[in-house]
């Protein structure tokens, strides 16, 4: 039995949800079996720690927090959520969409460490994730390549300038770059599949970059 999961990355307000959802929608429409899930599971008691670092308990600042630190919050969280809800489906066959995944701790975490310790944080986080807690490896990771500039106008629109719903990541414009730049680093070093959202300065429709992910998504399920 051939097993999928497909992740779908992007720095804060590049479209990742409503992405997720349409190619949800269009692989059922196609007669696949599809389940959608996203991380944080804000819903678990196992992202209280997630909770915590992202209200700022642990630092006002990202950096406050070690990637090696932050990333094992994420991880347990992956954990659980696999142990107790989609790890069945997925194991029995169903498509898995997910909205960040492992990808997400190198997108967030590796941009805290210098170019030279991103390898060895690549390994580690693997081995973590992939092997000591057998999480399932992803079949593709899509990264919706939208930059800083344009991602902060999507969030700004999202919380109406409400700067009290911002999380530490959002509030953080320079975060937000190194983030973006260790996406584009992961893209060639980890394997995401770029998706250009962005023509001439302004986003592309919806459809347009779903179509671009879904033809990805074709050349490699069955």
């Amino acid at each position: 039995m051939n097993k999928h999961i497909f992740i779908i990355e992007g720095i804060d307000g590049s479209g990742k949800t409503t992405q997720v959802e349409l190619l949800g929608k269009r692989l059922a429409e196609s007669g696949k079996k599809v389940k959608r899930i996203k991380f944080p599971d804000y819903e678990s008691d196992s992202s209280a720690l997630v909770k915590m670092y992202l209200k700022g308990d642990f630092g006002t600042h990202p950096e406050d927090v070690s990637a090696y630190a932050a990333s094992t919050f994420y991880a347990v969280d992956r954990y659980s959520s696999y142990k107790t809800g989609w790890g069945k489906d997925y194991n029995e066959g169903t498509v898995i969409i997910s909205d960040r995944y492992v990808s997400s701790n190198i997108i967030h975490q590796s941009s805290k460490l210098k170019n030279e310790e991103k390898k060895d944080y690549y390994n580690w986080l693997f081995d973590l994730e992939y092997n000591k807690l057998a999480l399932p490896v992803p079949t593709a990771v899509f990264f919706l390549d939208v930059p800083p500039e344009i991602s902060i106008k999507n969030v700004e629109n999202r919380y109406q300038g409400d700067e009290s719903k911002k999380d530490i990541h959002e509030k953080d414009r320079m975060y937000l770059q190194t983030c973006y730049d260790s996406a584009i680093n992961a893209c060639e070093d980890a394997g995401f599949i770029r998706i250009p959202c962005v023509k001439d300065g302004k986003m592309k429709s919806i459809e347009e970059i779903n179509n671009l992910i879904f033809e990805e998504v074709q050349k490699l399920i069955d």
